[in-house]
């Protein structure tokens, strides 16, 4: 019986001292299961949504110390879809985010805080149109364990926030049309 318990307490030790020990964890991105959309309302009458098509996040998750986990996005403003194809022109043109001079946008975390139980806040900087805001990303943590098909360690994440255009150099028809934008993204992430 003492040998079972000394087994056993050997393996929780080394346990611990695993995690204890743990260090930060790349993840990658299953873009077939992933969504960067958009919100705004218009004139007060309905909501108008989209999404980028091509964005490209790097994931990195310390469950040990989520301090220091870190994300990074990268966006292809061009591949904007608001599924009407005058307005998507429109958004792109220099009215609005000028995709011919500014291509793409960015997030690159700075902070990440564990704010209660499947809870985190990334806070980071938010490029648009080469203008830089700090922008606070409110994260719910959906599942994290080992996913039932690829057989490893996986993440599904949802994140929200609300930006002002205006502060992006996009004020034209504000407040017709809101400043205020929601955006909302959602992934499946498998350890590389």
């Amino acid at each position: 019986m003492k040998s079972v318990r000394f087994g056993m307490l050997a393996v929780a030790a080394s346990f611990l001292a695993t995690a204890a020990v743990a260090e930060p964890v790349a993840y990658d991105v299953d873009m077939s299961h992933a969504n960067l959309a958009f919100d705004y309302n218009h004139l007060g009458y309905s909501t108008t949504d989209g999404r980028f098509a091509t964005w490209s996040p790097t994931l990195i998750i310390d469950e040990a110390n989520p301090a220091n986990s870190k994300v990074d996005v990268e966006i292809d403003v061009n591949s904007l879809n608001t599924f009407w194809e005058a307005r998507d022109t429109h958004l792109k043109s220099a009215d609005l985010f000028d995709v011919a001079k500014f291509p793409s946008a960015t997030f690159k975390s700075t902070k990440v805080e564990q704010v209660g139980e499947k809870k985190l806040e990334v806070t980071g900087d938010l490029t648009i149109r080469g203008i830089t805001k700090p922008t606070v990303l409110e994260v719910v943590v959906n599942q994290l364990g080992e996913h039932p098909m690829a057989k490893k360690q996986a993440v599904g994440l949802d994140a929200t926030t609300t930006i002002k255009r205006s502060d992006f150099g996009m004020a034209m028809a504000v407040p017709y049309v809101s400043d205020e934008v929601n955006i909302n993204i959602s992934f499946e992430a498998t350890v590389k």
